[in-house]
């Protein structure tokens, strides 16, 4: 059976071994691949592995060889899955292999933004310190954030972790979420009412999927509902805000500072408005990434090609 994984290289830029699924079939691995050479490289490939590369109906209809589309991610919306459904091509994701790296790094962008570990090592190293009149110095604010409150849009795992992190550093921790009924902790209070929930955080952070609901709920009239000098935190998707608005949002001073590991297009775009935007840290889709993460996220798929080939497919997002 062959497999061909189509975009390899950022779950596994070297670190990692691809041994599982060579064990399963005659693998092939492309560390990317072209639009324009996705039906060359997979018209004879029974199982497709894939990140962010698309596959279409049009590619679909050009590979009939294809069974199994995996995906490498949590999110498939790069994958038609309702067509792929039609043709009786399963398509699975791995659902939970980066939930304590995620809230970590949502975490970790929240305490650069109250801190600025980064600028002031940077500095010191410049020769700023040891110039200076006084024994210490700072260039930004430095920020406690206990007796603050935290604002959670979306109390899934990663929700979950986030919050239970607030509250080691002293936080009041809120949620806003469809799904009440998910939040098992009775450390962290439901806002039922979006508008409520806006007005009492101190800071918000977005661990929701985009969804027509959540299209761009960060935006100017949302905004205006928050308090003055309110943190936002994201690193679930970028479409969840309006880019524009945060931008001239973080020009006025009305959001003090915004920690993004996701933007709308991703490589992001040179004209991003963010990118000038005073007070804006973006990372490069990274929240992932750790290689401990990266690890448990193959060997789901592993496991998820395994039971496909056994004839007891799991993880399967187009019943």
């Amino acid at each position: 059976m062959k497999i061909v994984v189509l975009d390899g290289y950022a779950e596994n830029p070297g670190d990692l071994t691809w041994e599982g699924l060579e064990k399963l079939g005659k693998l092939v691995v492309y560390d990317r691949t072209e639009e324009g050479k996705i039906i060359d490289r997979i018209k004879n490939a029974e199982i497709v592995i894939v990140n962010k590369t698309k596959i279409s109906k049009k590619v679909l209809d050009k590979c009939p060889v294809v069974r199994y589309i995996g995906v490498l991610a949590t999110g498939y919306n790069n994958i038609d899955v309702e067509y792929a459904r039609k043709k009786n091509i399963i398509v699975a994701n791995v659902p939970t292999y980066g939930t304590f790296a995620v809230g970590q790094f949502a975490i970790a962008l929240l305490l650069e933004i109250c801190h600025r570990i980064g600028h002031h090592d940077k500095v010191v190293h410049e020769g700023k310190w040891s110039k200076n009149a006084d024994w210490c110095f700072w260039d930004y604010p430095l920020i406690e954030l206990s007796g603050k409150t935290m604002g959670i849009i979306g109390l899934g795992r990663i929700g979950k972790i986030t919050g239970t992190i607030g509250k080691a550093l002293g936080m009041k921790v809120i949620a806003y979420t469809p799904h009440p009924q998910a939040l098992a902790n009775k450390e962290v209070e439901f806002v039922e009412k979006l508008d409520t929930f806006f007005a009492q955080a101190d800071v918000v952070v977005l661990h929701c999927p985009l969804l027509p609901e959540t299209q761009e709920i960060i935006n100017k009239i949302n905004i205006e509902k928050m308090k003055d000098g309110v943190i936002i935190i994201n690193n679930s998707r970028g479409g969840l805000i309006n880019e524009k608005d945060l931008a001239e949002a973080l020009k006025s001073g009305k959001v003090y500072a915004a920690g993004l590991d996701v933007v709308s297009t991703e490589p992001i775009r040179e004209d991003n408005p963010l990118l000038t935007a005073p007070n804006c840290i973006i990372t490069p889709h990274i929240s992932w990434a750790a290689k401990a993460s990266r690890r448990r996220l193959l060997d789901i798929a592993v496991e998820n090609v395994a039971a496909f080939i056994a004839g007891n497919p799991i993880n399967i997002v187009n019943k």
